[in-house]
């Protein structure tokens, strides 16, 4: 065998070596991030929300700019009523992977929360530009333009989604509100009606219609 002949097979060896090694390392990392994950999973399900971010934070930590891990903490934070730590874990997912839309859909939740609806107008229309028909974008982007009083622009996204889905119950009940909102009492009264024949138990509906 020629040095040439050995020096290559060596090489080989080496290279196999460096890549076996990596996939070991690979594998050994990524089962802490797993486990990290099963543990947050584990305690969301119990609504122990609390330990479902503490399962995360090592996580974060290791992967600041990570866009599943600020998603992910950003509905946790929420759910704990966090809204600045979900808001800022949202904007990290955005600014990682500003193509995604699902990290701006999620940031509706936190603004609507602390009622920033010019805010969650702004986000909402963003996300519409990519996905017109996003479903909890338009819900939560006809509850921003009611609160702000903008009947007319909150009756485009209520009837262009309820053209898809006429029996759907959170905008029939959007529906509902505008007209009460603008003093169309027999039309929110009708639209109520509706409601509780689809959803009996619908607390908003029955208020309305108990006064």
């Amino acid at each position: 065998m020629t040095k040439i002949n050995k020096g290559l097979i060596f090489i080989i060896i080496l290279l196999f070596v460096f890549l076996l090694g990596n996939s070991v390392l690979a594998e050994a990392e990524n089962s802490w991030i797993q486990e990290a994950y099963k543990k947050s999973f584990h305690y969301e399900r119990a609504e122990n929300y609390n330990a479902a971010i503490t399962s995360l934070l090592p996580v974060v930590r290791a992967y600041p700019k990570g866009y599943a891990v600020n998603l992910r903490l950003g509905w946790l934070y929420y759910k704990i009523a966090r809204y600045a730590n979900s808001i800022a874990h949202y904007e990290a997912a955005i600014k990682t992977t500003p193509t995604a839309i699902g990290a701006k859909v999620g940031k509706l939740l936190p603004l609507l929360a602390q009622e920033r609806y010019a805010e969650v107008e702004q986000t909402a229309y963003q996300v519409l530009n990519t996905d017109y028909y996003n479903y909890f974008t338009n819900l939560r982007l006809s509850i921003a333009l009611r609160k702000q009083n903008k009947a007319d622009l909150a009756l485009e996204v209520i009837n262009k989604m309820l053209y898809l889905y006429p029996t759907d119950v959170n905008f029939l009940v959007e529906l509902a509100q505008v007209y009460a909102q603008t003093g169309e009492e027999k039309k929110a009264k009708a639209v109520f009606q509706d409601v509780l024949i689809l959803a009996p138990e619908n607390l908003i509906a029955q208020e309305y219609l108990e006064k």
